[in-house]
């Protein structure tokens, strides 16, 4: 499974190609990557990011989700019932093998406050196993997703937040975060993205 990307219209007098959400997204990533040592691990060649249309406008749901391609400790396999198991692999444009998807769920994302949206995406940054082998990061204990507190995890989240604003990161990175969906479609006529299928278990052997 490859990724492929909507491609911008071409024309001097055509109606504005729309705002494209993942590509801004991306570069808000990198970003964050390249100035926090916390989350220097994170390649983000290697984190492929879609999005998801909600069916309903409700604010209840799902923000954002990771999904890791490999199993624990980086495994490409894992067993289950008795069968061996794979994941289908995702390659970037470059032909490499993507590690992790990361998903934002519009328009319910976007209609978020801005410190609730820029909190989510390092949220799910921070999901990211510190050996960046396509595992999640693995707390001890029962939830090993949050750790013992999601408390502790919030605040932890919310402090990389905000040690990264304090480091003064460019205005337009993450200007769009201050719009909702409804205006970003009003500026830009459009708001799309790549999009990524759900990834499935194939059987081995």
């Amino acid at each position: 499974m490859a990724l492929a990307r909507q491609r911008r219209k071409a024309g001097g007098n055509a109606r504005p190609a729309g705002f494209d959400f993942t590509r801004h997204v991306l570069r808000l990533c990198e970003d964050i990557a390249g100035r926090l040592p916390e989350l220097g691990h994170v390649d983000m060649g290697r984190v492929a990011i879609g999005f998801s249309q909600t069916r309903k406008t409700s604010s209840y749901g799902m923000y954002a989700s990771l999904t890791p391609m490999r199993f624990m400790d980086g495994r490409t396999q894992t067993v289950r019932r008795g069968r061996k198991w794979s994941v289908q692999q995702l390659l970037g444009p470059n032909g490499q093998e993507m590690l992790y998807i990361l998903t934002f769920y519009l328009p319910r994302f976007l209609d978020l406050p801005f410190d609730d949206k820029l909190s989510t995406v390092f949220h799910e940054l921070w999901h990211i196993s510190p050996k960046f082998n396509g595992d999640s990061r693995r707390f001890a204990g029962r939830c090993h997703a949050h750790g013992s507190s999601q408390a502790k995890y919030d605040a932890h989240v919310a402090m990389l937040v905000e040690r990264w604003l304090s480091l003064d990161p460019p205005e337009e990175l993450h200007e769009f975060l201050r719009h909702d969906f409804a205006t970003l479609v009003a500026r830009h006529g459009r708001v799309f993205g790549q999009k990524i299928s759900a990834p499935k278990l194939i059987a081995v052997g």
